[in-house]
């Protein structure tokens, strides 16, 4: 298996976090013989949230990128403990978005793309998804941001 998106983790000078604990009654990660599938990923750095609040009132579209962009970074370290490496990773299928959002907000799709351009600068051609982006009234813990991620992964 080559190191290809080990790799590029450290040309782009990004290190993946420790995967945050679960903070309720699910797993971080599903894996089938061709498919991983993480439990939604929020903000959390360091066991703190990053970004909370309402996007578009209290939260920046950019601080929430920011944040999604987190999420991503989560996801990331999910599927990196639970496949042994990102390498593994075939290509990103889809991402899934939730955007905590004030009433009126209608630019979810700038939120998420947080996620989806951390995807692409990272796998190349295998990060192009397809995605949901939704506004939702609230999130746990009160995050701004909160981002599943489906990768198809590579035979053993």
């Amino acid at each position: 298996m080559s190191n290809e998106y080990t790799q590029r983790l450290k040309t782009l000078g990004i290190e993946l976090p420790q995967p945050p604990v679960a903070i309720a009654s699910y797993i971080p990660v599903t894996i089938t013989s061709q498919m991983a599938i993480t439990s939604g990923q929020l903000p959390m750095a360091n066991g703190l949230m990053l970004h909370t609040g309402k996007v578009g009132s209290e939260v920046s579209v950019e601080d929430a990128a920011k944040a999604a962009r987190q999420c991503a970074l989560n996801a990331l370290s999910h599927l990196q403990k639970a496949l042994g490496s990102i390498d593994r990773i075939e290509r990103i299928l889809k991402i899934d978005g939730f955007v905590q959002s004030a009433p009126g907000f209608s630019s979810q799709p700038a939120v998420v793309n947080g996620a989806s351009d951390l995807m692409l600068e990272l796998f190349g051609e295998a990060g192009r998804h397809t995605r949901v982006a939704v506004g939702v009234s609230e999130l746990p813990l009160n995050a701004a941001v909160e981002v599943a991620v489906w990768v198809s992964i590579k035979p053993e």
